[in-house]
């Protein structure tokens, strides 16, 4: 949906589908997986129908979170390969934080921040997808010790990946204008041009 001419499309349907399925998965995975964690958070399952479906659904979701997450791996990993210019923009994002971000180091697509959360995202999602295979006694039989192991490895890389989403989340809220991205596919070229001005100069060739 193009909401103005002049707008940039920064992201196509199929892109926007693949992050929704992806964040979508990673909510229902969390407040199923938190439900397991510890009985104060065991009334979520029934959003999913009670314990026994949590249980069943939980992994199952997981798959589809691994594979939607390869999809966008493979689509977005070469702009987010890290610049000597995005260090710079991350030591001094103390500026951006106080709202005085004209100054900052020109960016492309994404900036320092978003990539350390997509890398953040690309270690943990394979740790949690391995670890819960290992946990998954459905299907697979691994010795207890091997389990244990994998308990603790899919806790740990759950909160990471949690507070990854609250940083991700508040970021796209905080930044006025984000969150039309991904729903529209649009930005204005002010947006652009104030918080990833190298990206806007290669849409406009300005």
């Amino acid at each position: 949906m193009i909401r103005d001419p002049k707008d940039l499309q920064r992201y196509t349907a199929a892109e926007r589908a693949n992050h929704w399925v992806t964040g979508i998965c990673f909510i229902l995975l969390m407040l199923s997986g938190l439900a397991f964690f510890h009985p104060a958070f065991y009334p979520l399952t029934l959003l999913f129908g009670g314990g026994v479906w949590a249980r069943i659904l939980h992994p199952f979701i997981g798959v589809i979170l691994a594979l939607a997450f390869v999809m966008m791996f493979f689509r977005f990993w070469r702009l987010n390969v890290m610049t000597r210019t995005d260090v710079e923009w991350l030591l001094r994002i103390r500026e951006m934080i106080d709202g005085n971000d004209h100054n900052m180091p020109e960016q492309g697509k994404y900036n320092g921040g978003q990539k350390i959360v997509f890398w953040g995202m690309a270690v943990c999602i394979p740790a949690l997808v391995c670890s819960g295979l290992v946990m998954w006694r459905s299907y697979f039989d691994f010795p207890v010790g091997v389990v244990r192991v994998a308990v603790v490895v899919h806790a740990a890389a759950a909160i990471v990946m949690i507070m990854i989403a609250i940083v991700h989340v508040y970021a796209a809220i905080w930044t006025k204008n984000t969150i039309r991205a991904m729903w529209y596919g649009t930005v204005t070229r002010a947006w652009a041009k104030q918080h990833h001005r190298a990206w806007y100069r290669q849409m406009t060739g300005r």
